[in-house]
């Protein structure tokens, strides 16, 4: 994916942070992004190995794009842009800007700009913010102060798609080669013990408030919903876990799976999740797993990852059991600090569940995406918001179902318990999990 979340939408609430640490904040995820870039070779910056993904060079452009047309060229006087034909080449998929853009699956196929040249771009928009932020008062513009949270939130979402669609195209490549070798490996150990707690549901309250700090119109409006009571598992599925569905012939099993999914296990060859490496194509007796640093032994106690919607669905089928909707996953997780393996921690992995005796559920930030069983649909009373930066939401609420929580590539204090992230049920490269529910009965 680059999936359809990977861009914003123009209503957000703002989340009162000073003029002066706005303008901090935009150098620091400026900063990051090019750090998460340093380990590539120039060649790796070029590839597009699916239609989902896009090239790093890519990404780096149209976040750049991003801030010179929805602010410098908007609110900085005297503005000149890099080149007249990026706005046409970067630009994602807003119709409203009237240029149009470059097809999304011949995202790869331009040599041209260079690299050298695409890091020039970005040189050139962040002089241009910098004058931008010493010239404008933030805290008397609240629609350029709006616009900047928005870009800022953004290029975190770029980040992580940079992380996923790296991890893509280095998997595509026969020598398995990796992206930093020196990725920490989880320590020896089987999976803890799957405990499922319960929840008394009734009438909650769902959706982002106006005090709650910044968030896209898709959280809001803030609106109630009825429960019934429910039970949900206090860690996500494990590699041990799910390979039992593997060696049981889940994926020989049409009756548990839904008739899309049962399609593209025959049509797609699905065997195993995305990046696990069977026996029979590596030189060990046991599975690997492609990671970000390489093949590795599959390890029974981190969560399983990279699953559709479809594999999701039929491993909750074949536990008895089912995949939560995104009313009770937020429910469980507003009680829950926001705290996880991000992309901070430095893993670029998923981790195993620490040990907890608590009455909250683990691992609900950070690790995997969790696939939810809700639709993505607009809350009730939602408007999609006007003009070119409001396209991204509304028009996409079809066909898509709804992930919450963060991965191990989401950048830490991107995440929150009403953060809806959405993507076709079919789609396996970003970083997804499973968290099974039931009925308490």
């Amino acid at each position: 994916m680059q999936s359809q979340s990977a861009h914003p939408s123009s209503a957000s609430v703002s989340s009162g942070v000073e003029p002066a640490s706005l303008a901090s904040s935009y150098r620091r995820v400026r900063a990051r992004t090019e750090r998460l870039c340093e380990p590539l070779a120039v060649e790796d910056y070029v590839l597009q190995t699916a239609v989902e993904t896009s090239p790093p060079k890519w990404h780096l452009a149209h976040m750049s794009w991003f801030f010179e047309t929805f602010l410098l060229r908007s609110f900085l006087p005297g503005y000149r842009v890099f080149h007249p034909r990026y706005e046409y080449l970067f630009n994602s998929y807003y119709e409203q800007t009237e240029t149009g853009f470059w097809p999304r699956p011949e995202r790869g196929l331009l040599s041209r700009p260079t690299v050298a040249e695409v890091y020039d771009y970005r040189c050139h928009v962040d002089a241009g913010m910098e004058r931008l932020l010493a010239e404008v008062a933030l805290a008397e513009r609240p629609e350029v102060r709006e616009r900047l949270e928005i870009g800022l939130n953004h290029e975190q979402q770029h980040q992580e798609l940079l992380v996923t669609d790296i991890k893509y195209n280095l998997a595509y490549n026969p020598l398995r080669p990796a992206y930093r070798a020196d990725l920490p490996a989880s320590a020896p150990g089987g999976p803890a013990p799957l405990r499922f707690l319960r929840f008394d549901g009734g009438i909650v309250e769902l959706g982002q408030g106006p005090e709650e700090g910044f968030g896209y119109d898709n959280e809001r409006p803030r609106h109630q919903a009825l429960l019934a009571p429910y039970r949900l598992a206090d860690r996500l599925a494990t590699n041990a876990d799910y390979l039992a569905f593997v060696e049981d012939g889940g994926y020989r099993n049409p009756a548990l799976w839904l008739a899309d999914g049962w399609a593209a296990v025959q049509g797609q060859g699905w065997r195993a999740p995305l990046y696990w490496l069977p026996p029979d194509e590596t030189d060990s007796d046991d599975w690997q797993e492609m990671t970000l640093g390489g093949a590795r032994a599959l390890h029974p106690a981190e969560p399983v990852c990279h699953v559709s919607y479809f594999e999701a669905d039929a491993y909750a089928r074949w536990s008895g059991k089912r995949l939560p909707t995104e009313a009770e996953w937020e429910t469980a997780a507003r009680a829950a600090p926001v705290r996880g393996n991000f992309v901070d921690a430095g893993r670029l992995h998923p981790a195993p569940a620490a040990p907890d005796d608590s009455d909250l559920p683990r691992q609900l930030f950070g690790d995997c995406w969790e696939w939810t069983a809700s639709a993505y649909l607009a809350y009730p009373g939602y408007r999609a918001p006007a003009g070119a930066l409001g396209e991204y939401n509304g028009k996409f609420m079809s066909g898509q179902m709804v992930l919450r929580g963060g991965s191990c590539a989401t950048p830490e204090g991107h995440a929150r318990a009403t953060y809806r992230n959405f993507f076709y049920p079919g789609e396996r490269w970003q970083f997804k999990g499973i968290r099974l529910a039931e009925d308490d009965r």
